[in-house]
């Protein structure tokens, strides 16, 4: 069964109709009911539900029909809404993850409107103001509702690539007056919505049987959900975001660089950080002017000029600690930085 197939089953033949006035319905799709109202979503399930599935089924005839998984009983709601409407204006207290199965879904996300179209994802922040369009053109929505526990634990878990995990914990997870989302959308992998789509779709029928050992199962699933999110997909930033990465992924590389500077290559920053080559030339010139070979040149004399005053080490030990093997080159730029030689440095000091 296909997730379109599965998430059209669960919204259309559930044993239980819920009635049109019935609570839970305004918790599944709650129509505008005021412009100043804001509305706080908390999230619905005991704590150690730690993930669900809310799933929309839109049939172009003013008709949606959505169901909760997981729930101590199978149902379905149905809602008729009028052309153009849209839901009441809210945030969570959760992370939300948003996948288009199929059609269009628009939603105003701090006050742009923002179209995602079929294997466009939405990742959203607790507090990040918004709304959904309910369309007139057939659609099905899957969104996942993420618990912030079990959304830090998928990102220690280092499945995403270090752009993705840098961005979501810090800007995500720790900056807490910061709204934020991100758009993602397929990249050249040709084959990388099916993947997704199949976790999701054993996601959802995990949710929706919830039985025994379900909640491994379930993050395991999320685990890889991630992964091929941050290694096939694609995201794109506001420009206030990309200023905030920028700063996050530079004190990162910076970071990184200090602490392996006696061997660090750039090939090295490729492979644990997942940019090209340039890129980090390229981040580095614009925080601190300087070329990646002179940011590790001057860390690496800084390095050396703390050792001449606060050791007994020789100098030929410092320059092999800070990661010189030229005895004379070492003199040569440390002289150019510093005015004199690195002995003549020490007893300065």
């Amino acid at each position: 069964m296909t997730l379109s197939d599965l998430c059209t089953h669960t919204t259309t033949t559930e044993s239980t109709l819920l009635p049109p006035d019935h609570k839970l319905g305004s918790r599944l799709v709650c129509p505008e009911y005021s412009k100043s109202v804001q509305e706080v979503k908390s999230y619905p399930l005991p704590p150690k539900e730690r993930i669900f599935a809310l799933c929309w089924n839109i049939d172009g005839g003013h008709t949606l029909r959505a169901t909760l998984c997981p729930s101590p009983e199978p149902f379905r709601y149905q809602l008729h809404f009028s052309s153009n409407e849209k839901t009441q204006l809210h945030t969570h207290d959760y992370i939300e993850l948003a996948y288009v199965v199929e059609g269009e879904f628009r939603q105003r996300i701090l006050g742009r409107d923002i179209i995602f179209t079929k294997g466009d994802l939405c990742l959203i922040d607790k507090n990040c103001l918004h709304q959904d369009y309910l369309s007139d053109q057939p659609a099905i929505i899957l969104f996942l509702g993420i618990a912030n526990d079990m959304f830090s634990e998928i990102m220690n878990e280092n499945v995403a690539t270090q752009k993705i995990i840098s961005f979501l914990q810090s800007a995500l997870l720790k900056q807490k007056d910061l709204q934020q989302y991100l758009h993602f959308r397929p990249g050249s992998d040709s084959g990388a919505v099916d993947e997704l789509e199949h976790c999701l779709t054993l996601l959802l029928k995990e949710l929706h049987d919830n039985e025994i050992g379900s909640h491994y199962i379930c993050k395991g699933l999320l685990l890889r959900i991630f992964r091929i999110i941050s290694a096939k997909y694609d995201f794109s930033l506001s420009k206030e975001q990309r200023k905030t990465m920028n700063w996050i992924v530079f004190e990162e590389i910076s970071d990184y660089i200090k602490r392996h500077s006696a061997t660090i290559t750039i090939q090295e920053l490729v492979r644990e950080f997942h940019f090209q080559e340039d890129y980090f030339n390229r981040i580095i010139k614009n925080k601190t002017g300087l070329t990646y070979s002179a940011y590790v040149q001057q860390i690496r004399l800084e390095k050396a000029e703390h050792l001449l005053v606060s050791s007994d080490k020789s100098v030929e030990e410092i320059t092999a600690l800070v990661g010189y093997h030229n005895k004379g080159y070492f003199y040569k730029i440390f002289q150019e930085r510093y005015g004199t030689t690195p002995s003549k440095y020490r007893k300065q000091g």
